[in-house]
């Protein structure tokens, strides 16, 4: 028991340590509760191509020696409105106009990068996240923008559950279908961007989807899956950052791991919906 005491203690003992598992607790939530519209709505790919057309953002920010959190918030924002403007025009399809935009801003990102000559090292920590690197100013910022997104959740929560669910209802209540839906890509590429210093471009797709949808094979309503995609994604980002410290590997990548672990067990067991549990009651 002393042993296991130790084990949990020593980590705290290093305040890199402690700012990054407060920032995984706040990133870890607000992917999870932000998710649950990512996955009910099958916009995965949206959250995808956000987190990669960021980029520019960050190398503009970079070059010009600012926080690399304001350049992917001004990107995040403008691409999250850009896709939108474009896929509700009627013209193009929502997944051309996300192709689009993610592989041109993914491209300019990369091409900004490479004019700097110590870019493969920045890159690395851009696209697989530095959690141990947050400053006590970074998790201010992630903690107020964090708040802030999750209160919008609570306050828009039955507009969000209706324009999601039954778009003719929602026309029938007259809700602003249109700002709700922008609103909620705003929603979206503001958790992409707060989530970047912990799990980098590359796995940011996976903290937006995978606890939500090991909440989707849990639960059956929708504040319930916000829950409990909620304690998932904490649990995870906490488990991942301690399996980082102890084992030596990238904080990001430990964290999507033993969230996919929590997938694949609720794939499997889930009730109802679980493949061996379908399998035991002859389904």
């Amino acid at each position: 028991m002393a042993d296991l005491v130790e084990l949990l203690i020593q980590p705290l003992r290093y305040p890199f340590m402690v700012r990054g598992l407060l920032a995984s607790l706040m990133v870890g939530t607000l992917c999870a509760v932000v998710g649950t519209y990512v996955v009910l709505r099958g916009m995965a790919f949206f959250g995808d191509a956000l987190a990669h057309a960021i980029l520019p953002g960050v190398a503009i920010a970079f070059l010009f020696e600012i926080n690399l959190f304001w350049g992917a918030l001004v990107m995040g924002l403008v691409t999250a409105v850009g896709i939108g403007y474009l896929s509700r025009r009627g013209e193009i399809k929502e997944d051309t106009a996300i192709g689009v935009i993610f592989a041109a801003s993914f491209a300019l990102g990369v091409a900004l990068l490479s004019t700097v000559q110590t870019y493969s090292v920045d890159l690395t920590h851009i696209l697989f996240g530095n959690v141990l690197g947050v400053s006590s100013s970074d998790l201010w910022l992630t903690a107020g923008l964090g708040l802030l997104a999750l209160l919008a959740v609570v306050l828009l929560y039955k507009e969000l559950l209706v324009i999601s669910f039954d778009p003719i209802l929602a026309a029938t209540l007259r809700l602003p279908s249109n700002v709700l839906n922008y609103l909620l890509l705003v929603l979206i590429a503001l958790t992409v961007v707060v989530s970047l210093q912990t799990v980098g471009v590359a796995l940011m797709v996976a903290m937006l989807v995978t606890p939500a949808a090991t909440a989707y094979l849990l639960t059956r309503r929708l504040w319930h899956m916000m829950i409990v995609g909620a304690v998932i994604g904490a649990v995870s980002a906490v488990a991942g950052l301690y399996l980082s410290f102890y084992v030596n590997i990238a904080s990001g990548a430990a964290v999507v791991l033993i969230c996919t672990g929590f997938f694949i067990l609720a794939f499997l067991f889930a009730p109802q919906r679980g493949v061996v549990w379908n399998r035991v009651r002859g389904r």
